[in-house]
């Protein structure tokens, strides 16, 4: 025997012979689990659940449009969203869009909690907790900027005033922050409210000869509108939050009175103010021109807290905005103040449209002294009569905060073509629960009375008011189906949760004593 034999015997000891259930030359490798699936669709990723996880840990920076594909105005912002999608392929490949379509993708609708269509969320690292809200933008442009001053600088640095002035001019608009120095914490909100205003142009500068030009002395942030200053606004360090100034530099997207129309509705609504100041009259009547003088006149102290709106009574298209303000052509002109947080509507009480009614009228709101205007229609005759009760904004305290009734409502409005279709469903549930004596199945039309007890959310909801000595509101989170309906209503049935814990539909119980508050607050108006 060789050599070369008799050292190669020694291997065979110190590795090991082949192990009895190693693979064998016959048999195959286990196959590897395949990674679920991306498909792309005009450069943005289509996302589902089973592949969502995959494209978090691979994709940095993601971008998501959360959307119904029946809806036009998810339409017409997929159609913008893949545009800069395809504009961002090379320029930042570490930036990635997806899409989800949550008619099919239920689970990750409730997981993000998306209310509206569309929504775009933003995702950074993998991380699925805490997505940031990329609110109020529409344009490809406007997408693009947004995220580059998510994952890069926010605004640019301004040395000479040939660059602040190349800026001011390059676009209809730009902001200009102006600071003694770029370390505190006025600079900071300023950088962060950047990020969100993608519609404009911002630079920064600490320049004292930028400053000197533009005579600023403080730290000030300057609106430019087609290369002229349109408004100064003084930043004072702690004093100054990024939400108000967001609002602030938001409103000069508008004009200082912005008429209601298709085009400009979305953008009303994007603008970050909650307060809207409505002035219903036809645009052609005779008084037109001095009422809208006054009002535009009216509107400039309060930019930035009441947005001003105008509403043209000759246009039939704006026939829901007078349904839901119960404004009728007797009223008009009318001026009507809304908060879109609490759906509370107030009501100039002057009938002259002045200049100082309406500033009286508007800090009065913003002062608290304004009194809320209630509406309720009357309580039918055969309110009780059918298995679904009828409630309205004179019985509903009554009926729905009671000690011996649990009371599950439907909150509708007759326009909706969403409640049409589920009002058949819930006439079956009370023809099941009619026999039922501590049960009723209610309705109620909320377009047409204003119930401030029970929080609004987008129509329909549904509140469960269970019997009892304190008044509870459980939210119903469930699938709008009778067998559904039904199985929430014995579940709650069987056990009454207490006040302020979560319920079993994913709701919250409100506080007891909060809500005793607003019901002896409506009472007494």
């Amino acid at each position: 025997m060789k050599t070369y034999q008799f050292f190669f015997l020694p291997l065979l000891f110190l590795t090991g012979f082949p192990a009895a259930d190693s693979i064998s030359p016959n048999e195959t490798k286990p196959k590897k689990a395949k990674l679920p699936q991306i498909k792309k669709e005009n450069n943005v990723l289509l996302l589902k659940k089973s592949n969502f996880d995959r494209a978090l840990k691979e994709t940095k920076y993601l971008l998501v449009e959360f959307y119904v594909s029946l809806s036009q105005s998810s339409q017409n912002l997929s159609e913008e969203f893949a545009k800069a999608a395809r504009q961002l392929k090379k320029e930042a490949p570490r930036i990635q869009f997806g899409k989800i379509d949550v008619t099919h993708q239920q689970d990750l609708r409730k997981e993000f909690n998306i209310r509206e269509f569309p929504t775009v969320k933003f995702f950074v690292d993998g991380s699925r907790e805490d997505p940031i809200d990329c609110k109020g933008v529409r344009q490809a442009s406007a997408f693009i900027t947004w995220v580059k001053r998510r994952t890069g600088p926010s605004t640019v640095l301004i040395n000479s005033t040939d660059q602040a002035e190349a800026i001011i001019h390059a676009d209809n608009l730009a902001v200009i922050g102006f600071f003694k120095e770029l370390h505190n914490d006025s600079m900071e909100v300023f950088c962060e409210t950047a990020r969100d205003v993608p519609e404009m142009s911002f630079g920064m500068t600490a320049s004292e000869d930028v400053c000197a030009n533009y005579s600023i002395q403080k730290n000030t942030v300057v609106v430019f509108k087609k290369g002229k200053p349109v408004h100064n606004e003084v930043l004072e360090d702690g004093r100054q939050n990024k939400l108000d100034l967001t609002r602030l530099i938001k409103t000069f997207t508008l004009d200082l009175v912005t008429e209601y129309n298709l085009e400009t509705s979305v953008k009303i609504f994007d603008v970050p103010v909650e307060n809207h100041i409505l002035l219903f009259t036809p645009t052609n009547s005779e008084t037109f021109n001095a009422i809208y003088d006054n009002y535009k006149s009216a509107a400039a102290e309060f930019r930035g807290k009441i947005m001003f709106i105008l509403v043209d009574t000759n246009e039939t298209r704006n026939g829901r905005v007078f349904e839901y303000f119960r404004i009728r052509e007797v009223d008009v002109p009318a001026v009507r103040i809304l908060n879109l947080t609490s759906d509370a509507k107030y009501k100039m009480p002057a009938d002259e449209v002045t200049v100082e009614n309406l500033k009286e009228f508007c800090q009065s709101y913003l002062s608290g002294r304004a009194k809320l205007h209630l509406s309720s229609e009357e309580i039918p005759e055969d309110w009780d009569k059918m298995p679904v009760k009828v409630l309205v904004g004179k019985n509903f305290n009554r009926i729905v905060f009671n000690k011996t009734m649990t009371v599950f409502v439907m909150f509708y409005a007759p326009w909706s073509y969403d409640c049409r279709k589920l009002l058949p469903i819930w006439d079956k549930l009370g023809e099941q629960y009619e026999s039922c004596k501590d049960i009723i199945i209610a309705k109620i039309d909320v377009t047409a009375n204003d119930i401030l007890s029970v929080g609004l959310d987008r129509y329909p909801f549904f509140r469960l008011f269970p019997a009892g000595p304190d008044y509870q509101e459980v939210v119903y989170a469930g699938e709008y189906t009778l067998q559904a309906f039904s199985e929430f209503l014995e579940e709650q049935s069987k056990t009454k949760a207490e006040p302020g814990e979560k319920d079993p539909s994913g709701g919250m119980k409100e506080d007891v004593s909060q809500k005793e508050t607003a019901i002896k607050e409506k009472e007494e108006l």
